[in-house]
């Protein structure tokens, strides 16, 4: 992709997830993250209406007059955007490819985060960290985000959950807010995001096509694994092919939301032709 091309690529996005983020999503991002409480600041004067229990008993026995402590809220957050670039995600029947949704979701949360003067970082991955941006605040960090998010080729197709959390995990010292993208076509990551749920406040985000369910018939065809490259002919008028096929997608669907729910992190589940905006504000009004 050329510089130009990707320059027009980042505009649209940015129009488009900005607009979410200051119209609706502003908001229910502050109130449902809402930073660590309140830090004490400094001690000053008793003035009339202050709060009796803001006095700080040991500073007024010094001093011989009333002193209260004053106190700021700890406002500031970091969100992680944790981003699955492996070959499925180069998949869409829609409109666009799931990598496309995946990347407008991931903008918006970034958008809503710079909003509240937070922090924002990235994790791509596939079986491997491809690529790691440490947290940092303001708008032109985020338009190199949405940049990564286009344009990062990986070096593998293949997906390894569990090797994304446990980077996370030795990285991110301090509590984070943690949004994980993927269609979460993976499994056996339940010990490691019982570790990253315990420390940050983890949300999965699984962005799935109608096919990665259901396989039509067809007929012979010769369908291609995005995550191996592999190439077979698959006769999907079979009805145990179909049969096994969504048996197996149910399974991973089913493992993702168990395994998120029992870590104590949130789920939501958002088909590339169903609107993201609906479900992404369901749950932060039930988060908040």
């Amino acid at each position: 992709m050329d510089t130009k091309e990707l320059l027009k690529k980042v505009r649209k996005i940015e129009i488009k997830t900005r607009k979410l983020s200051n119209h609706i999503f502003g908001g229910e991002y502050h109130s449902t993250f809402k930073g660590r409480g309140m830090t004490f600041s400094e001690v000053r004067q008793y003035q009339f209406g202050d709060d009796i229990r803001a006095i700080d008993w040991n500073v007024t026995a010094r001093y011989n007059e009333p002193y209260v402590k004053v106190f700021e809220e700890e406002r500031e957050l970091t969100l992680m955007l944790v981003v699955d670039i492996s070959g499925s995600e180069f998949f869409g029947t829609s409109e666009q490819f799931k990598k496309d949704t995946v990347t407008e979701i991931a903008a918006t949360l970034a958008f809503s985060a710079i909003q509240n003067n937070d922090k924002v970082g990235l994790i791509l991955f596939s079986d491997q960290v491809e690529l790691y941006i440490p947290p940092k605040k303001g708008k032109s960090h985020v338009l190199r985000i949405i940049r990564e998010l286009i344009e990062f080729q990986p070096k593998s197709r293949q997906t390894n959950i569990s090797e994304a959390l446990k980077f996370l995990s030795n990285i991110m010292k301090k509590k984070a807010i943690v949004f994980m993208l993927s269609d979460f076509m993976d499994d056996d990551y339940e010990r490691t995001l019982k570790i990253v749920g315990n420390k940050h406040d983890v949300t999965g985000i699984r962005v799935y096509d109608k096919h990665d369910e259901e396989i039509p018939n067809l007929g012979m065809v010769s369908m291609m694994d995005a995550e191996t490259g592999k190439t077979q002919l698959v006769n999907t008028s079979s009805k145990s092919v179909r049969t096994h096929y969504k048996a197996n997608a149910l399974r991973l669907s089913d493992y993702f939301e168990t395994t998120f729910t029992k870590s104590g992190a949130g789920t939501i589940s958002t088909r590339v032709d169903e609107s993201y905006v609906r479900k992404l504000l369901g749950y932060f009004k039930r988060k908040g």
